[in-house]
């Protein structure tokens, strides 16, 4: 296992997500517990030391098994993240209640990784609002207190959305956790906040690494592209080794739903081998491939002055660019719930005026019009 050194402690380059768990009968919150013991065994005897999960994973249930699943190892051997879940605004006026019932549920007295869960568009006023709710002033309390080692936190959000919780709070934060893949990379603005990241020293840590498995397998060319660089690599190591080759990179959580997935993963993380420079552009080029369906906004902005609705269309539709990679997901939703009702997708009237002013001739209400049939779907 390669090992990854953050402050003075030496944390393994893999770590054991537990976001998508082996589960009963494909019951989310059933979680087959025998498994996951089995798992975190061999996870424990191949040098991961990593463990994350959070209030909301497996509806709840995460938590749970993951303390039962640990509290069978000292408690120096193995380092437990969690998360506050501020996904949910019904949460913010709670934030004692809940981190006391996570101390519980992991049946641990102290979290070695604490973070604020998925900055977004949709909570980032209430987090930011310390004198509302004291997220922030309760949470540096309990690292005081020596129940949280370190404090971070994880963003789903647009980069500006990152960007205004770090000028709030960014001198206390220790690492942070993003969603970071190779499509991503461009897709979700993964490579600027990174960059951001580095300049400031955050440490990065990587969610969705292999992008809810889409990324474990590809088409048959592109899987040739990379044998030929590679004749021996395995596809989903490829997104693995490009993390590798991303400075700043210190965990990469993999939430590994089988035990086979975590041998495999395991094997890959015994050896750093990051890519070269024409390894990384055919990688890129792929994902380029991969998103040739992509609506190409360069966010001009020239439809926003002629939208008799006031829509923020780039936005929109770079939300609609991803929920249509992904086959849906949370995230799309979550950010549009951050907007009023009337900026919407479903707020378009087709009015076309956007169109004709738009240089890379985008069939934006088409696009409007669909974007609310899938979230509707």
């Amino acid at each position: 296992m390669i090992y990854k050194k953050f402050q003075d402690l030496e944390l393994s380059a893999l770590g054991m997500g537990a976001m998508r768990l082996p589960t009963v009968d494909g019951d989310e919150a059933n979680i087959d517990t025998a498994a996951v013991e089995e798992m975190v065994a061999y996870a424990m005897e191949k040098g991961i030391n990593y463990y994350d999960t959070a209030w909301g994973y497996h509806n709840g249930s995460s938590e749970l098994v993951m303390g039962e699943a640990l509290k069978k190892y000292p408690r120096d051997k193995f380092y437990l993240a969690t998360k506050f879940p501020g996904y949910d605004l019904n949460n913010m006026p709670k934030v004692k209640e809940i981190f006391e019932k996570q101390l519980e549920k992991c049946q641990v007295d102290y979290f070695d990784f604490y973070l604020f869960h998925n900055v977004c568009e949709l909570n980032i006023d209430a987090y930011l609002d310390d004198e509302k709710y004291g997220i922030f002033t309760y949470l540096m309390e309990q690292k005081k207190n020596g129940r949280i080692k370190h404090l971070g936190f994880s963003v789903h959000g647009s980069f500006e959305v990152m960007e205004r919780f770090l000028a709030a709070y960014g001198q206390h934060m220790e690492f942070c956790q993003v969603q970071l893949n190779y499509v991503d990379w461009t897709m979700q603005d993964a490579k600027r906040k990174v960059e951001r990241l580095n300049e400031l020293n955050i440490p990065v840590w990587v969610m969705e690494p292999v992008r809810g498995g889409k990324l474990a397998s590809l088409s048959e060319a592109d899987e040739q592209k990379l044998r030929a660089l590679r004749p021996d690599e395995k596809t989903v190591a490829w997104a693995f080794r490009f993390l590798q080759s991303t400075p700043g990179v210190t965990v990469t959580l993999s939430g590994m739903s089988n035990f086979e997935q975590m041998k495999e993963n395991i094997r890959t993380f015994e050896t750093d081998a990051p890519l070269t420079g024409e390894e990384k552009a055919t990688l890129l080029s792929v994902a380029d491939g991969m998103m040739a369906g992509k609506l190409p906004c360069t966010a001009c902005r020239y439809c926003t002055s002629h939208c008799p609705k006031g829509l923020d269309i780039p936005h929109l539709l770079n939300l609609y660019n991803e929920h249509s990679f992904t086959g849906g997901g949370f995230i799309a939703p979550m950010a549009l719930r951050a907007l009023p009702e009337e900026k919407q997708p479903s707020a378009c009237i087709g009015c076309k005026s956007c169109e004709k002013v738009c240089p890379q001739q985008i069939k934006i209400s088409g696009a409007m019009a669909d974007f609310t049939a899938k979230l509707k779907g």
